[in-house]
């Protein structure tokens, strides 16, 4: 059964940083682009960046430019995303996705995981 697996959210200061991982189970991570969205409560869910599966990064966010970073390792399964000066407005259950090609577009990934709640606050 192929299932994506996010962890590594939590509780964060603003200004500080967080690792989320997503991990694979079911299929081969690397033959596929991964995704990381986030969703807050009462917005639509937004597209951050996405990582091919040559390992190409794209980030569609200009919001978490120079900030949030996109990485694979093929062989751990896993795609992680490390977020440094958080911020509370970033305050959401962040979401990692699959699908054969990088979209930001929420619609366009077939598989997702089942998120994992970031919550910036002092």
């Amino acid at each position: 059964q192929l299932q994506l697996v996010e962890s590594g959210g939590g509780l964060v200061q603003p200004g500080g940083s967080l690792r989320l991982s997503c991990a694979a189970s079911g299929f081969t991570l690397g033959d596929h682009a991964i995704g990381w969205f986030r969703q807050a409560p009462g917005k639509e869910r937004e597209g951050l960046l996405c990582i091919s599966s040559s390992g190409g990064s794209t980030i569609y966010a200009d919001s978490v430019k120079g900030r949030f970073t996109i990485s694979r390792d093929n062989a751990r399964n896993t795609v992680y995303l490390q977020m440094n000066s958080l911020k509370p407005e970033e305050t959401a259950v962040y979401y990692c996705a699959a699908d054969p090609s990088c979209s930001r577009l929420a619609s366009e990934y077939d598989y997702w995981g089942q998120g994992t709640q970031v919550t910036v606050s002092s």
